[in-house]
């Protein structure tokens, strides 16, 4: 491979046995224990193999799309023009901490390996990233915070000024790398980054245009996002038009573009892929309860198929219930966004697979731990906040009591996001978790309206004005749609017969006057008719 292989598309290779695109129970190609335990330090990468490339978006104003280079034997640095990242591996003894100087100076491979090394929401790695920058943090842990051995030492210089006692803060410093210490025997990031490729996904940092802004409101932002599939669906700064997601390159067409990338060389927006109406570009979250009933799998597929056909992205998180039946109502119209709470090789669960792969298709899927990472049940509560986080909106369609659903309506609430749920029977346990949120002023959501509403331009939307206008909600007795006077004239008219101006005047209260100009705009609507000097009411047609 030559340095101008940087600016083409990985291939995109279909999943199959023994690829990263195994299911869950198959025999995946770095094992469970990639991630979630030590790994075999005995397999060291050879200095002859093949450099990796994974393509990422383009930043703005760079020359060629933000690719991750690593090559042993040439020492050659990444597109981007940053210094060589030769040798990914870190490992916490002996040789091999000489190479941290060069991991962590590419911001995607440090920000990669950090998304390995912690834990989804862990509070000191996202405090330690987020203050001194990926690449630092991991200089930090690897130069004051281990030994040479890879053991935690007891009292590490705190990377951050403490506020209290600094004995104290150094000692929580020490508890963080205990952490992070055993996952980096071994630790080789490249093979995530290779399985990411082979898969055709896309490495997103909080510096890239179609990074989503609204996971920057998060307390525990994530270090990066995998993403399988196109990453322009993801609610970034780029469909809000910002200036930064124009190509610098020029018009002029290139073979071999990466994911969502336009021929004319312009990054593709969220826009580009969705309906055009009143919800363009907008996303809403839509979750509920894995033991889900007819009548919510129902509602929330209508939902969801009808918020597409507006051009909202909905966002969910895969499961069984309503999750994959949101999912499969959008996918009738659209696109849709699936969050994972394992890697994205893990298509879990494996019962949902071809939805998912659906899903790949014309959507994304979206992880914030590296390919091999197993979806532990603490991993479904830490996701359910990117999913209210990547949502402008988030709507619950059935959960019990405890339901891990009302997590993420939880976090939508905590984040300032518009909340709703969906009601139903009084006496179905499956509803008793919305009934409590719509308690607790969540908006009562029986449509696809009124979930728009939740997410559409001010004023946009009146699902009221729409329902008081279909024919079925006219309604057909006798004051309906009256108000003040006409109400009291129509009301003083007999049932049957006539009566004069003078008799409806005296029974409704009124002056004649009154009466006889009320009389006459009844009369154009088609509610009275005159009889002679009398009136009465006109016979239903």
């Amino acid at each position: 491979m030559t340095p101008t292989d940087l600016t083409d598309a990985p291939t995109r290779l279909p999943d199959g046995p023994g690829d990263a695109g195994c299911p869950d129970g198959a025999a995946c190609p770095d094992g469970p224990d990639v991630i979630d335990g030590p790994a075999d330090s005995s397999a060291e990468n050879s200095a002859d193999t093949a450099c990796a490339v994974v393509a990422l978006p383009e930043r703005a104003g760079a020359a060629a799309p933000q690719n991750v280079r690593e090559d042993a034997r040439a020492g050659a640095g990444s597109a981007s023009g940053r210094a060589p990242t030769a040798g990914g591996r870190l490992s916490g003894a002996g040789p091999q901490r000489r190479l941290q100087a060069r991991a962590i100076q590419d911001e995607a491979l440090a920000r990669a390996t950090w998304s390995r090394l912690a834990e989804p929401a862990d509070h000191a790695a996202c405090a330690l990233v987020g203050n001194l920058g990926a690449g630092p943090a991991l200089a930090w842990l690897l130069d004051e915070a281990l030994d040479c051995e890879g053991s935690p030492l007891p009292a590490p210089r705190p990377p951050i000024a403490p506020r209290g006692d600094a004995a104290a803060a150094s000692a929580a410093w020490s508890r963080a790398a205990a952490r992070w210490a055993p996952r980096l025997t071994g630790l080789d990031i490249r093979r995530e980054l290779d399985a990411l490729e082979r898969l055709g996904g896309s490495l997103i940092l909080p510096t890239d245009p179609w990074w989503p802004i609204g996971l920057d409101d998060l307390e525990h932002p994530p270090h990066c996002l995998w993403v399988r599939g196109d990453p322009a669906l993801l609610p970034s700064q780029c469909h809000e038009g910002h200036e930064g997601c124009e190509d610098t390159e020029g018009d002029e067409d290139r073979e071999g573009e990466p994911p969502g990338r336009s021929s004319v060389g312009a990054l593709r927006t969220r826009a580009d892929l969705v309906a055009a109406g009143p919800g363009t570009g907008r996303a809403l979250a839509l979750v509920g309860a894995r033991a889900s009933t007819d009548y919510g799998e129902r509602m929330a597929a209508r939902i969801a198929s009808d918020l597409t056909t507006w051009g909202v992205v909905v966002v969910s998180g895969g499961a069984f219930g309503i999750d994959a039946a949101a999912h499969r109502g959008a996918l009738r119209s659209g696109p849709t966004l699936s969050v994972s709470a394992g890697g994205v090789d893990r298509l879990y669960p494996t019962g949902n697979a071809d939805l998912l792969h659906a899903i790949i298709d014309t959507g994304a899927l979206v992880a914030e731990v590296p390919p091999g990472c197993r979806p532990g049940r603490h991993r479904f509560l830490t996701r359910n906040r990117l999913i209210a986080a990547l949502s402008e909106a988030t709507v619950v369609v059935e959960a019990a009591w405890r339901s891990g659903a009302l997590s993420t309506a939880r976090h939508a609430r905590d984040l300032g996001r518009g909340l709703g749920a969906v009601p139903g029977p009084v006496t179905s346990m499956e509803s008793v978790g919305c009934h409590r949120l719509l308690r607790d002023g969540a908006v009562c959501i029986t449509d696809a309206e009124d979930a728009l509403e939740l997410v559409a331009p001010l004023g946009s939307v009146d699902p009221e004005a729409t329902r008081a206008a279909a024919p079925g909600n006219a309604g057909t007795g006798l004051l309906d749609g009256l108000t003040g006077e006409a109400s009291m004239v129509v009301d003083a008219l007999p049932a049957r017969g006539a009566a004069t101006v003078g008799a409806l005047a005296r029974v409704a209260g009124l002056s004649e006057q009154d009466v006889v100009s009320t009389l006459g705009l009844l009369e154009l609507s088609g509610r009275v008719e005159r009889d002679g000097s009398r009136w009465r009411r006109r016979a239903a047609r």
